[in-house]
This record gives structure tokens, C-alpha cells and sequence, in this order.
């Protein structure tokens, strides 16, 4: 863990998550830029770099994968982290407001969509030739099930995060508390992010992500 014990419990999981998605030529360096970084901060005791990482890091590279029309969900989240960052704190319903058609957008694009589908397709095909179906019919219908199924299914996992996460980031974020957010799964959310941009066509992008925290975290040095 690159992180000492005495860090937030949401640093020492969203760093472990990144460790691990790092390519090996980097990992180790990032790990001891991490620990020997956190070394020398105060301890804030709030979200700061939380707020830091995500208006300049996370979610602007979001908004880079997005198609240009869906970017827009990005932009209220982004100017609230950056009010957050500079004391401003907006209340409990006015992140809640803000932030739950960013999630119903991450949440829909982090599905996997294509194994959902090869999933479905190869169940209702092999249940139409069970009962008979011609093979190309079968193969039909299990095109036809898995299309309404999966698109059905990304719908529901997507507001089924944003109806858990919405309140709960919302209250973490109001409260400027390092608890309640470690308490919303922050390297989860971390996952659906690096996924959503391995799915537009980013390369690496736990490293800019990882770099984005470590810049996040230097801006609390005194």
C-alpha cells in the first residue's frame, strides 16, 4: 500500500486501486512519489484535494471521452469541486442536483454493454433452438432479446448507482467529511471512470488519473 496508515482511509483506497492499474514501468515510481508526498502534508482533515482532483483531473478527462453533447453533465460538478476548493461549500441539494446526471452518465458509459449482450444473445438463442427455433431464427431472436435486454439493463445499473451514490456523495461532499466519503467507494468509482475512458480509446488512463492525484494532493503542501 502506498500510503501510510495514518492516511484517509479514501487516499489509501483510491491509491491501492490505482497502484494496481498502473503499468509496471511506472507503478513503483508513482508509489514513492505518493508516500514521500504524503509525508510532508498537513493534515487537512477535509476534502480539499478531493475537490482539487476531481474539477482538474477526473472529471475533465470524463468530458475528453464524452461525445460532445453528453460533455455538458460534467460542467456543474466541476464548478461546485471548484467552489468546495476555494471554501465555498454548496449544500446538501445543490450537489445532489448537480451530481446526479454526471453518475447516470458515468454509470451508463462504465456498463459492459458488449459482454451483457454476448451474454443474452447466446442464452435466448440457445433457448429458441431448444424449443425449436430454425438456426437463423434462433440467432435473430437472440439479436432481438439481447439488444432490449442490455440496453434495459445499462438503464437500470445506471440509476441504480445514481439513486445510491447521488444522496451519499452529496452528504459526503456538503460535510466536507474524509469518513462519509470513504464510505461511497471511492476506488469503485475509480473503476467505472478508468473504465469509461479505456472504452473511448485512452491508453493509459490510470496514470493520467494517478498523476492528476498526486498534483491534487501537492496543492495541500504548506
Amino acid at each position: 500500500m502506498p500510503t501510510t496508515d495514518i492516511a484517509p482511509a479514501w487516499l489509501r483506497h483510491v491509491a491501492t486501486d490505482l497502484e494496481l492499474q498502473l503499468p509496471t514501468d511506472v507503478r513503483d515510481e508513482w508509489t514513492a512519489r505518493l508516500r514521500d508526498l504524503f509525508e510532508e502534508l498537513p493534515d487537512t482533515g477535509g476534502l480539499f484535494a478531493v475537490h482539487v482532483w476531481q474539477a482538474e483531473t477526473v472529471l475533465p478527462l470524463l468530458a475528453e471521452a464524452a461525445q460532445e453533447r453528453e460533455a455538458a453533465v460534467f460542467e456543474a460538478p466541476g464548478d461546485l469541486h471548484r467552489a468546495a476548493a476555494r471554501g465555498r461549500t454548496p449544500d446538501q441539494d445543490t450537489w445532489r442536483t448537480a451530481l446526479t446526471p454526471m453518475l447516470l452518465h458515468l454509470y451508463d458509459a462504465a456498463y459492459d454493454r458488449a459482454g451483457a449482450y454476448s451474454e443474452a444473445h447466446a442464452g435466448a438463442r440457445d433457448y429458441a433452438l431448444a424449443n425449436g427455433f430454425p438456426a437463423a431464427e434462433a440467432d435473430g431472436y437472440g439479436h432481438e432479446y439481447a439488444q432490449l435486454s442490455s440496453d434495459a439493463n445499462a438503464r437500470a445499473c445506471a440509476e441504480a448507482h445514481a439513486q445510491a451514490l447521488g444522496p451519499a456523495l452529496a452528504r459526503a461532499y456538503a460535510s466536507d467529511g474524509c469518513e462519509a466519503y470513504a464510505e461511497t467507494f471511492p476506488a469503485a468509482q475509480l473503476r467505472a471512470v478508468v473504465r469509461v475512458m479505456t472504452e473511448r480509446g485512452d491508453p493509459v488512463p490510470a496514470t493520467r488519473l494517478a498523476e492528476g492525484l498526486i498534483s491534487a494532493l501537492a496543492t495541500s503542501r504548506p
